[in-house]
C-alpha cells in the first residue's frame, strides 16, 4: 500500500545555519523519522534545496528553502487558547508583543500549552505564517523562556519570508539590556566567538566546542557598583543562548542565570536570567519603511536595580 505523501516547505533561520541538512531534519520533524530514513529521502530526490537536489552532508545555510516530500503523519497541532498578551503593535502582516518571564514561545516536548503560540492562535484567529510548521505557527525568532520583551510574529509567508531575509543579513536592530556579575574594565566591547553545542552537555552551548557557527555581540556598561554591572548588549547574530553564553565567556554571568551562571543565585527569589529584549526595529515587509519598537522594563527587573543601586536607563 502506497503511503500518502506530503509536500513541506522549511526555511533555515539563523541558528540552525551550518548543520547538515539530514541532522537538521532529523531535528525540524521533532524524531518523527530516523535520520537514516531521511538520507534515504534525501538520496532518492525527496529533499529539494533552493530547486536543486543534495546530499546529506550538504551543510544549510540560513535562508535556505528546503522542499521534502514525507509520508503523511497525524500531527500534533498547536492549539488555541484564551491568553492574554502584551501587544505593542499590530496589523495585517505582523504581530509584536511584549513577551513576559516565564512564558514559552512555542509547544515542544514538556510545553503543550500556555505557550506565545497558542495564545497568537486564539488572538490572530488562526492567521499566522505557515513556513515553519504547525507547531511554530509565525515564529521568524524566539527568546528564552525567562527572557522577557519584545518579539515579532508574521500573520503571512510573504512577511515571514521577509523578516527571514533581514535577518539573514543581519539588518535588524536587536537590543537587550542585562544585570551581570561584576565589573567591567572597559565601557563598551565587542565578543566575538563561535557559539556550538556543548561538547559534554548536550542541553547547553559553548564558546569551547568544534565546528561552533559565527556569533557577535556588541555591549555597552550602562552602570555598575556592588559587584554587579547592567548592560546593553546588540546582536549582530542570533545563536541559541548567544548573550548568555557570551557574557559568561568573558567571565560576566548573566544574573540569575543557573545554566551559565552560579547555581546558586544571591537573590534564590529570582526565576531565570535577568535578561530583556528591550529594542527591535526592522524593515516592515510590506510599506519598505522602517520601524522600531520598545518593550517596558518589567517590574521585576527595575526593582533589583534599585536594590543594588545601579543607575537604570528606563527604555
Amino acid at each position: 500500500m502506497v503511503k500518502k505523501m506530503q509536500e513541506k516547505k522549511v526555511y533555515v533561520t539563523e541558528e540552525q545555519a551550518g548543520e547538515r541538512i539530514d541532522k537538521f531534519l532529523t531535528e525540524i520533524e521533532e524524531g518523527a523519522f530516523s535520520r537514516s530514513f531521511l538520507q534515504k529521502i534525501i538520496k532518492d530526490g525527496g529533499v529539494l534545496v533552493n530547486g536543486i537536489a543534495v546530499k546529506a552532508r550538504y551543510e544549510v545555510r540560513m535562508g535556505d528553502e528546503i522542499r521534502l516530500d514525507l509520508p503523511e503523519l497525524e500531527e500534533p497541532t498547536a492549539l488555541p487558547e484564551e491568553i492574554s498578551l502584551d501587544i505593542l503593535y499590530e496589523d495585517a502582516d505582523l504581530i509584536v508583543v511584549n513577551k513576559p518571564k516565564g512564558m514559552v514561545v512555542h509547544p515542544a516536548a514538556g510545553h503543550n500549552s500556555g505557550t506565545l503560540v497558542n495564545a497568537l492562535l486564539f488572538h490572530c484567529k488562526g492567521e499566522l505564517s505557515g513556513i515553519n510548521g504547525v507547531m511554530r505557527p509565525g515564529i521568524v525568532h524566539r527568546i528564552d523562556r525567562d527572557t522577557t520583551g519584545v518579539l515579532v510574529v508574521c500573520k503571512n509567508d510573504a512577511a515571514h519570508a521577509s523578516l527571514a531575509v533581514q535577518l539573514k543579513e543581519h539588518s535588524i536592530t536587536r537590543k537587550y539590556y542585562a544585570i551581570v556579575y561584576g565589573m567591567f574594565r572597559e565601557r563598551e566591547g565587542v565578543i566575538d566567538a563561535p557559539i556550538g553545542r556543548h561538547p559534554m552537555d548536550r542541553k547547553k552551548m559553548s564558546v569551547f566546542c568544534k565546528n561552533g557557527k559565527a556569533a557577535v555581540t556588541h555591549y555597552r556598561v550602562l552602570s555598575c557598583g556592588h559587584g554587579y554591572s547592567y548592560i546593553e548588549c546588540q546582536l549582530e547574530t542570533g545563536r541559541t543562548h548567544q548573550i548568555r553564553v557570551h557574557l559568561a565567556s568573558i567571565g560576566h554571568p548573566v544574573l540569575g542565570d543557573r545554566v551559565y551562571g552560579p547555581e546558586h543565585c544571591p537573590f534564590p527569589y529570582l526565576e531565570g536570567q535577568t535578561l530583556h529584549a528591550g529594542v527591535l526595529g526592522f524593515v516592515h515587509p510590506s510599506s519598505g519603511a522602517y520601524i522600531e519598537f520598545t518593550a517596558p522594563m518589567p517590574d521585576y527587573f527595575l526593582e533589583l536595580l534599585q536594590k543594588l543601586e545601579l543607575q537604570c536607563e528606563i527604555i
